[in-house]
């Protein structure tokens, strides 16, 4: 790759379209469950800095982004990386760089693009949706528009370790390979962090295992996130510390002509959940408890989603929604 004496920026992009009934891939591979499980911690060391506001994430992008980065790092920075993920674009990009992001200085710069647009299986009706109170962690409501729908749902249940119960249910996409996940505490009181710090890939993979199909009335806020995560910090508290220090970083398989590190590490994704799908783009203990289901599940609180692409466990987009 051609160098200037002052300045090298390489933008990584990965951008991918998964459409309706996607099958790019076709079973769970163990490298796949751990980009996966990659992706998940990196989401938990930004949602522990994100508290009580609104959040979504790529685990894919960042994951995919950082795997192509490994097979250019040499030495210690190669070390912290593999031992970190433990295994060896569209028009977002420009809007994630926006003026001033890149500089004289700048000598690498991770950029990531991901699209997705998803229709449900089963749409929810718009004359179905009212408005209804939603509660938030402080303890105070609002009032936001609601979808509704009766049918038959994947459901289960599960209690953390310090015995809080969740609710678990899955709708599913058109073309039944691709599916969210929402997860909700059963007491308003208790705080979604409570299954946030214990959630990896291999519990998301639990929650499908353990479903029992149910029918339920589902009420469900219709929501719009968008997020600008800066990853450096997150990537730095799971190991990854060289690629950012001009005098510690070892690109020598990218350039041999300057000395290279990484400047920043940027994320930008939107998401927006209504009555016919899901449009987003983006440049530890189970127990199955017998408590007896409830026949109406509103999430009517703060709730965890998870979009995964189920035959692989990849888990594209997640976040928490605080307030809809």
């Amino acid at each position: 790759m051609p160098t200037s004496p002052v300045f090298a920026c390489l933008a990584l992009g990965v951008a991918l379209i998964f459409g309706e009934g996607s099958a790019s891939y076709h079973h769970q591979s163990p490298a796949a469950h751990l980009a996966a499980d990659f992706g998940v911690k990196v989401f938990q060391q930004v949602v522990q800095a994100s508290k009580d506001l609104n959040m979504v994430f790529s685990p894919y992008g960042v994951a995919s982004v950082m795997a192509m980065l490994q097979l250019t790092t040499g030495g210690e920075t190669q070390r912290q990386i593999q031992e970190a993920m433990q295994f060896k674009v569209d028009g977002m990009i420009s809007d994630l760089l926006g003026e001033g992001a890149v500089d004289q200085l700048t000598r690498l710069v991770l950029v990531n693009a991901l699209y997705f647009n998803g229709q449900w299986k089963m749409p929810f009706l718009e004359s179905s949706t009212h408005h209804r109170l939603f509660h938030k962690s402080d303890g105070s409501t609002v009032s936001v528009p609601m979808m509704a729908q009766t049918s038959k749902f994947n459901y289960t249940e599960f209690t953390t370790p310090d015995g809080h119960y969740y609710d678990i249910l899955e709708l599913p996409y058109h073309g039944n390979t691709l599916s969210m996940f929402i997860a909700a505490p059963y007491e308003k009181e208790v705080p979604l962090s409570a299954l946030t710090s214990i959630l990896d890939a291999q519990l998301i993979s639990q929650w499908r295992g353990n479903m029992t199909r149910l029918t339920r009335l589902l009420v469900l806020p219709k929501f719009s996130l968008e997020s600008e995560v800066d990853l450096r910090r997150p990537l730095e508290n799971l190991g990854m510390t060289d690629m950012f220090r001009p005098n510690q970083a070892d690109f020598s398989r990218l350039s041999d002509q300057e000395f290279l590190y990484v400047s920043q590490a940027l994320q930008k994704v939107k998401i927006e959940v209504n009555e016919s799908g899901t449009v987003a783009s983006s440049s530890t203990a189970l127990t199955v408890s017998a408590r007896m289901a409830p026949e109406e599940i509103i999430m009517d609180r703060p709730f965890l989603f998870v979009v995964r692409h189920n035959p692989t466990g990849t888990v594209l987009f997640m976040g928490q929604v605080m307030e809809p």
